[in-house]
């Protein structure tokens, strides 16, 4: 492995808290989202955060947080990004996190996908289709779970993002033959710009009773351009994507990919492969926050998944080496459960890092893209500067 930085970091291990948003950008009314303060409301809605080694860390520092007043000698560097590309959904968030800028908002289709989709998707897959229609994944599959396991027939849906989601029961259609499907969709898509096609398997015995499974697949548009995990990967650096980190950049820049089943499984293979790679990126989406409870508008379900995932952080920080390792925990984009509808939310997303000791304390402020994480990470391992983004490596390790 070649030589990281003078200061000898050496492995990072970037955390996306998919969706947990602090608060509403500027342009935030062009999105019909003023207002909008995902960890804010969560916060009011609980009468205040216990999150101990989170506040440990600075999220208190960031903004205001009911019951998380900020700390007097907070452990790690603070702050909060800005987002610059158009859109607030997990792909654009994700690819300017990793140093690029999307123009350009991918398509929406809130009156369903019109029959130039639709058309070769029922011949390709000889199956016919229910929904088309935005909704909940959990209230559709309560509408027309059970007509669909009497027909067979799809259940097609989209929501306020760029999705075309495919459900289907595993006892009905086998959940590689509903990949198949979703790659067959993919390819039609393709020609439309669609962000991504998600694989939404269920189980249950009907009405009430169906549970999505953890066997959801995304296949996503592959990113416009190369990232900082491209050039991580061609200088011979270990780049391991953990939970949907490999679907989300159709395996550009990743090395290895590690599949979870949720948040408290992510951690403790993030955990495990601690113990496993001394060098190089460990890159993990937790995607609970964002599907359980921000698109169910569920705040208490989302504060007992901050807890969960607090608990979780005090055993990471007992395995960071310092001034070897570099933790970085920050989101894609917000998902404000006390807002109307089931859509993120256009927010800045929170930057607490750690490991290197000249991090403690220190105000990153109000970061101008996401992009400052990816230019970051490349200057730590002497990567080409990204196009987009700022580093912030000086301000937490003396030169």
């Amino acid at each position: 492995m070649a030589s990281t930085t003078a200061n000898d970091l050496e492995r990072v291990i970037l955390i996306v808290m998919d969706s947990t948003g602090v608060g509403e950008l500027p342009d935030a009314g062009l999105y019909g989202d003023e207002g909008a303060n995902t960890l804010g409301h969560v916060a009011e809605a609980a009468g205040g955060l216990d999150l101990p080694n989170l506040a440990r860390l600075g999220l208190g520092n960031i903004t205001p947080l009911q019951g998380l007043p900020p700390a007097p000698a907070p452990a790690g560097a603070f702050g909060k990004c800005a987002e610059i590309s158009a859109g607030k959904d997990t792909s654009t968030g994700h690819w300017e996190i990793a140093g690029l800028k999307i123009d350009r908002p991918f398509p929406v289709f809130p009156d369903g996908f019109p029959e130039k989709i639709l058309a070769p998707f029922r011949e390709r897959t000889g199956r016919r289709i229910l929904g088309n229609k935005p909704a909940s994944g959990t209230t559709i599959l309560d509408e027309l779970g059970e007509e669909h396991m009497r027909t067979g027939s799809l259940i097609v849906y989209t929501s306020a993002d760029s999705v075309f989601q495919v459900a289907a029961h595993e006892d009905v259609v086998p959940v590689e033959e509903l990949y198949q499907y979703c790659e067959i969709a993919r390819e039609i898509l393709d020609a439309h710009n669609v962000g991504r096609v998600i694989a939404r398997p269920f189980v249950g015995p009907g009405k009430g009773a169906f549970q999505r499974t953890y066997n959801r697949r995304d296949y996503s548009v592959p990113p416009p351009a190369p990232t900082v995990l491209d050039s991580a990967k061609e200088a011979g650096i270990s780049v391991v994507g953990v939970g949907k980190i490999y679907d989300i950049y159709v395996g550009r820049g990743i090395t290895q990919t590690v599949k979870t089943r949720g948040n408290a499984d992510g951690m403790e293979k993030t955990l495990a492969l601690c113990d496993r790679i001394d060098q190089g990126i460990i890159f993990v989406n937790l995607v609970d926050f964002d599907s359980q409870y921000g698109h169910r508008r569920n705040p208490a379900g989302y504060y007992d998944c901050l807890k969960e995932f607090d608990g979780y952080l005090a055993q990471l920080v007992d395995k960071v080496q310092a001034d070897r390792d570099l933790v970085v925990l920050t989101a894609d984009h917000g998902n404000d459960p006390t807002m109307p509808g089931t859509d993120h939310t256009r927010e800045y997303v929170p930057l607490l890092a750690f490991g290197p000791r000249g991090a403690a304390g220190v105000d990153l402020g109000v970061r101008e893209s996401f992009a400052d994480i990816g230019a970051t990470v490349a200057e730590i391992f002497d990567l080409p500067a990204p196009a987009h983004g700022t580093s912030f490596l000086s301000e937490i390790v003396p030169s």
